[in-house]
């Protein structure tokens, strides 16, 4: 009778036992699975003598073409990225509205060039007969009265002329120099509308560089002051020339805007390409440069990282903000501090959340 009763909780405890001894099988499973890793820490350079800010490049020479003029676009004869010349025509809207005033218009010349031509053969006259005693003053009045009447309508008719001449420029949008179409936001058929954007072109030839400059290091930077540019996109080196620095924080956040010219080099630069400005002036505040080697890098695209160890030890992908190279070493503006470690190499592919040991 007892071991009846006491039968099922022996079972249970058997299969409990079980369930216990598999737990720690795969516990144990998983961690014969934890790749192997060599950590090491982040290596700081101080005494920093130089500034470096982000900064953003862009042509010198820039246009956003638009009209003041509303109607269909007619003809958009160009495309992004084709090579115009001074002058070309870009955007052509429809001008139908436009030849039928010019055509009243000249229609009004016409007429008030008649009557100021009439005007004035009847205002010699009458003068002539003044002269001659034959025409009163009132009578030379009136005739002047007239011409100068005749003359004002012959000069407001010319100036609506030119007027809706000027109107006709707005219809044919040209290049105001050569360069490359870089934007358009319309096409044939679409509707223009006063002050909208139309299409951007730009000089590719000539570059700057915009950079906003902390307000402890703005007394230190001068208008000539020679800088580096580091465009990491296409990994190169440039060098300029401060060429303004603005004197006004007031919109800013304490960010003076500093703008750069770029030497001319060999170097396939192109418009809103991110860049790291290098100012060779001493930061007051004392810091400090992370460097890291280059070997332990992830690189993705643009995007720059390197995998950390969590607490549970598990490899965490951290993206970073890179600077200046030195050596075999890049320097790290943000997201890696000198006081953390970072993972130098593995025995295995890494990833998000994979699990790690330290050798």
């Amino acid at each position: 009778m007892i071991n009846k009763i006491y039968l099922p909780i022996i079972c249970t405890a058997i299969l409990l036992l079980n369930s216990c001894g598999e737990e720690i099988k795969t516990n144990n499973s998983d961690d014969s699975h934890a790749i192997p890793v060599v950590i090491s820490q982040a290596t700081s350079r101080g005494n920093q003598s130089f500034l470096t800010v982000s900064g953003k490049i862009q042509a010198k020479n820039t246009a956003d073409l638009s009209t003041k003029m509303m109607g269909f676009i007619q003809s958009v004869p160009v495309h992004v990225g084709e090579k115009v010349q001074k002058g070309q025509l870009l955007v052509r809207i429809n001008n139908t509205d436009l030849q039928a005033k010019k055509a009243q218009v000249n229609a009004n010349i016409a007429e008030a060039r008649a009557s100021f031509n009439n005007a004035q053969k009847d205002y010699e006259r009458f003068k002539n007969l003044f002269s001659d005693q034959s025409a009163s003053q009132k009578e030379l009045d009136d005739m002047t009265a007239r011409f100068e009447m005749a003359k004002a309508r012959l000069d407001a008719a010319e100036q609506m002329k030119n007027e809706i001449d000027a109107q006709f420029a707005y219809t044919n949008i040209t290049a105001p120099f050569s360069g490359v179409v870089t934007h358009k936001t319309v096409e044939k058929g679409d509707m223009a509308n006063p002050g909208q954007l139309l299409i951007s072109i730009e000089n590719p030839e000539d570059f700057e560089v915009i950079a906003m400059v902390p307000e402890t290091e703005i007394s230190q930077i001068n208008k000539g002051t020679a800088v580096e540019v580091l465009v990491k996109s296409i990994n190169k080196t440039l060098t300029g020339k401060v060429s303004e620095l603005s004197s006004s924080a007031r919109n800013t956040g304490g960010q003076y805007m500093a703008k750069i010219d770029l030497d001319k080099s060999e170097a396939h630069t192109l418009s809103g390409m991110f860049a790291t400005v290098v100012f060779p002036v001493e930061k007051k505040a004392q810091s400090h440069v992370v460097l890291i080697p280059k070997s332990s890098m992830v690189i993705h695209g643009q995007l720059s990282g390197v995998y950390t160890v969590s607490h549970n030890n598990t490899a965490i992908l951290r993206w970073l903000r890179i600077g200046r190279t030195f050596g075999d070493h890049v320097e790290v503006l943000s997201g890696l501090n000198s006081d953390e470690t970072y993972i130098v190499s593995a025995e295995g592919k890494l990833f998000n959340g994979a699990k790690v040991t330290l050798k």
